[in-house]
């Protein structure tokens, strides 16, 4: 029996907020990294290093991916392993997406660089399931944090 990689195993509830209070893109990233770092996976807190490694991220292109989602991730050191925080504003920020949509939907990775193989699998099942405009609906609606675990774990099953 192969192990089946799901979103939902590199989650957890304290790194979720359904109600981001950032305006802007770099509010945005500084906003959930902040919340990111909450994990026990992330071994160093000081000096914004989540935020810096999603700033140097974003320099490279837009982790906007379109449809109202970005998916802002970066590979760093200070990620023991693959952790994913995940955030919903209420208002649209401009991430500079590829659509030209303004962004509501947010699923951030830090992940350490020897954890690749995991962290692709993983993207590549967020960006498969985003794509459905019922599940992004879906999410939007949940009211609860632990709603959107139990929605993303229904939905990967």
């Amino acid at each position: 029996m192969t192990n089946i990689i799901k979103i939902t195993d590199y989650m957890s509830e304290n790194l979720i907020s359904l109600n981001l209070k950032a305006k802007t893109k770099d509010e945005v990233l500084l906003e959930l990294s902040k919340l990111i770092e909450n994990s026990p996976n992330i071994l160093e807190k000081e000096e914004n290093s989540v935020y810096k490694a999603l700033v140097e991220r974003e320099k490279l292109g837009s982790t906007g991916i379109g449809k109202g989602v970005a998916i802002p991730h970066a590979k760093t050191e200070v990620a023991e392993k693959l952790t994913i925080a995940f955030g919903i504003s209420k208002d649209k920020i401009d991430f500079k997406s590829m659509d030209s949509e303004k962004v509501n939907i947010f699923f951030v990775f830090a992940s350490p660089s020897k954890d690749s193989q995991i962290y692709l699998k993983v993207l590549a099942r967020i960006s498969r399931l985003i794509r459905e405009e019922s599940f992004r609906d879906g999410l939007l609606k949940c009211k609860e944090v632990s709603e959107v675990i139990n929605y993303i774990d229904k939905k990967e099953s």
